[in-house]
This record gives structure tokens, sequence and C-alpha cells, in this order.
């Protein structure tokens, strides 16, 4: 079978070095570059131990990388660096996955209030596809850019999704005028490998805190596609918190429902959802999800409570950096490449 070769522009941060752990054990794959401007000329092994025997590449400038070569090429980069390169390589046919919010915000007013620059290419904005595989398979299929779904979002969205498809469906199961309430924690390493005191561990270890109360940049993201879940807009309140931990994203979800969202039974509805979406597990009535239960894996795990009648309490786990960011990224890639979605993606979570 011929390889994808695949591309990695900005490989030495957490989710460049995730693309790398996943895609050397990806039968089909076959990395061709990865670049890093701060990091040209060293070889991948001696800055990742880990990946010693496995990647014989050595960082390249962007400038100098063959990624018109390549038949995808992942962007696990900073904000506005997706888009600047975007129209020379699909025009070679080159097929981009971005990791970044690039391509998420089809507003670019919003995209410019949220990130503080100008969209760049508004034109190639308006044909890219929201890289969230449960909700957007089809769309994704032909897509020549992806704007891959954020670590937050993708844990409100699943954590959301047949609750509104079935609001929108039959109307009148949730009181869209109640705001959802979105408490969500992640691990550190969610904010990206980067110096910053708040980041050291003398600073987010033994500690716990939230941040971006007054507004953060995932919330339009959220709030885009839940709304479209939905047939009409949600009123969301997202609350990001720092979990002192590496990995692992924990969304506590709130819900008020209508008296016609008391009948429905939530628990089949998840379970019948997403029986056959391979990432996404239902967890039976009564469990406890955890961010171990999900630690270096594609999964995400539900559950469900029903607090009083007419609160729904949604339990989320991921972990940030797969199926979160790269994960889904790489599950994206086996979609436009025809691919079953679980290729090079079945790892066990570790334990402990």
């Amino acid at each position: 079978m011929k390889k994808i070769k695949v591309g990695i522009v900005g490989g030495s941060g957490y989710t460049g070095i995730e693309l790398l752990r996943l895609l050397t054990q990806h039968p089909s794959a076959e990395i061709v570059t990865i670049t890093s401007r701060g990091e040209a000329g060293t070889r991948v092994e001696d800055m990742y131990p880990s990946l010693r025997g496995r990647v014989d590449l050595v960082f390249q400038d962007p400038k100098e990388a063959p990624l018109k070569e390549c038949d995808v090429v992942f962007f696990a980069t900073p904000h506005g660096v997706a888009m600047s390169m975007a129209e020379e390589l699909t025009q070679n046919g080159v097929k981009v996955i971005d990791l970044a919010a690039d391509f998420r915000l089809k507003d670019t007013e919003e995209f410019k209030k949220w990130y503080k620059m100008e969209h760049t290419c508004p034109d190639i904005l308006k044909k890219a596809v929201y890289g969230q595989p449960e909700t957007m398979r089809d769309k994704m299929k032909d897509a020549m850019v992806l704007g891959m779904a954020g670590c937050y979002p993708t844990s409100i969205q699943l954590g959301l999704l047949p609750l509104l498809e079935l609001h929108k469906k039959v109307g009148n199961i949730v009181d869209i005028k109640q705001t959802i309430i979105a408490d969500s924690k992640s691990g550190i390493s969610g904010a990206g490998r980067k110096a910053a005191v708040n980041l050291l561990c003398a600073e987010a270890t033994d500690n716990f805190k939230a941040y971006g109360v007054g507004g953060h940049r995932h919330s339009p993201e959220i709030v885009q596609q839940l709304s479209e879940f939905a047939g009409e807009k949600v009123s969301l309140t997202f609350i990001p918190h720092l979990l002192p931990t590496i990995r692992g994203i924990f969304s506590t979800i709130y819900v008020q429902l209508t008296e016609k969202g008391m009948e429905q039974d939530f628990q089949k509805l998840y379970e019948q959802r997403y029986a056959n979406e391979p990432f996404v597990d239902v967890m039976s009535k009564g469990a406890l999800p955890e961010t171990r239960m999900v630690r270096g894996s594609n999964y995400v795990r539900i559950a469900l409570y029903r607090k009083e009648p007419n609160l729904l309490v949604i339990l989320v786990v991921e972990d940030n950096l797969v199926k979160g960011s790269s994960g889904q990224a790489v599950q994206a890639m086996n979609i436009l490449f025809g691919l079953p979605e679980t290729t090079g993606l079945e790892q066990i979570a570790l334990a402990p």
C-alpha cells in the first residue's frame, strides 16, 4: 500500500512530539519532514530521546523543508502560521490539517477579536472544514483544509452533541434561555511548551486555579458548533481551570432540562448515538470517569447523571494532547485518505 507522505510544521512543541509518537506507529504514514525555526539542524532524537531509533529526522527551517512534496501537512504551530502557508500548499495539491485556530471560526471578525490578528486567507477559510470527526465526518472527507477542533471544545461538544441533536429534531428538550455551564479543567501541557512563570513547577504543582473567566478564546468556537447542533443560538458559560497534572481534560457540564426533556432516557440516547463511534465511550450508569482512563489514548469517556429531575450533569474526560489535538488530527488524516479511522490510534490508556 502506498504510504501517505506527511510533513509537520512546528514539530518542537507538545502537539508536534505527540504527532511524531502517533505517526511513527501508523502503518500508512511516512514522515518526510518536520520543521522548527528555532531548532533547525537539531536531530529530533536529541531533543526527544523517547523517539530514539524511531525517528531519523533533523528539524528543518520551514523555508527549506520539502512541504510541497507531501500529501498532507500538519501545522502544530502558533495561530497565524497555517493561514500564511495554506494557499501555496493547497495549490500544489497538499492537504492541510491545522491544529491551531486559523480555520476554526467562520466569522473573520470573531477571529480578529479573540486572536488579535487579521485573517489573511478568508477565501480558503470559506472552504475549510471544521475538524471534528464525530460531527463533521462527511464534510471532512473531501476537504483540502481542516481546522481541527480545540481541546476544550472537543470535550464540551461531544458531551452535548446527542442532547442538542435531539433538541433540534423534536424541539424544547433543553431550556436554551438558561445558560449551559461548562466547568472545564486542563492539564498544564494544554498551555504548550514554553517558558512562562505561571507554568513553572513551583507555580502550577500543588495548586488549582481558574483562568479566562472574563472570556476565553475557545468560547466562540464552542458556541459556533453547539448552535449548529441545536439549530438555534446556544447560551454557554465556559470556565477553564488549570490542573496540577501534565495531561488530561475534565469537563463537567450542567444543563437545565424542560418538562419534555425530563421525560427522556439520556443514557439510552447517548449509548445509541455513539454506538458506532470508535473513540467515544459512554460509560455505564453510575460510572465516574477519570483523566487517567484516557491518558495517552484517543478516547473520550462520558458519564451522565440526573442530579435533579430538571438538571442533567454530563462528565467528559479526554487526553488534551491526543483526542484533544494530535490524535484527533491523525484520525482526520485517516478520513481524508480513506483509511479506517482507528488506524494507528488504538493505543490503550496508560495505567497507573
